[in-house]
């Protein structure tokens, strides 16, 4: 009868950064699995693995090999496609070449008159200006306190400076 499990070697466990041991399962081996995980999902090419953690070529081919490395990345893979990480990260990147085409099409003469107010008014929007800019809500601060029992006491405002008559009050109550 033939086994039908193993048991993974420990330094399996671990990978070689930049010289140095680093296990899996730490912040900065989570990191390269995650990074390991975008190049797989080809957002990131072998070259920028091998740069960003101090691998050569083969060193890098060394550890894809690793089973606990595949299956930490195979997991990490999942999960991000799942929780929709890769999709967002996917639709980033490929998002940063919208801005030229859609200015192709408003530079274009030839291209219908409403193409090219259609991509102006996208460019508009990727840049964030004009009358449809978002309000700035970094001028705003909330405060929320549980108070226990399901009861909370929240507080929104504005950051502003105070009307003089905030000021004497704030005076008088010293």
């Amino acid at each position: 009868m033939r086994a039908t499990t193993s048991v993974t070697k420990p330094d399996d466990e671990t990978v070689v950064l930049r010289g140095i041991s680093i296990p899996l399962a730490s912040d900065v081996g989570g990191a390269f699995i995650t990074d390991c995980s975008r190049n797989r999902e080809r957002l990131f090419s072998d070259q920028q693995i091998c740069e960003k953690y101090g691998l050569t070529m083969n060193a890098w081919a060394e550890i894809a090999r690793k089973q606990a490395v595949r299956l930490a990345v195979n997991a990490e893979h999942e999960r991000r496609t799942f929780n929709g990480d890769a999709a967002r990260e996917a639709a980033a990147k490929f998002f940063t070449k919208a801005p030229e085409v859609l200015d192709t099409i408003l530079q274009d003469q030839r291209a219908s008159p409403r193409h090219r107010i259609e991509a102006a008014r996208e460019l508009r929007a990727t840049a964030n200006t004009g009358a449809e800019k978002a309000g700035n809500t970094s001028g705003m601060f909330s405060i929320v306190i549980n108070l226990g029992a399901d009861e909370t006491l929240k507080i929104n405002k504005r950051i502003a400076p105070l009307t003089p008559e905030e000021a004497k009050e704030n005076l008088d109550a010293e």
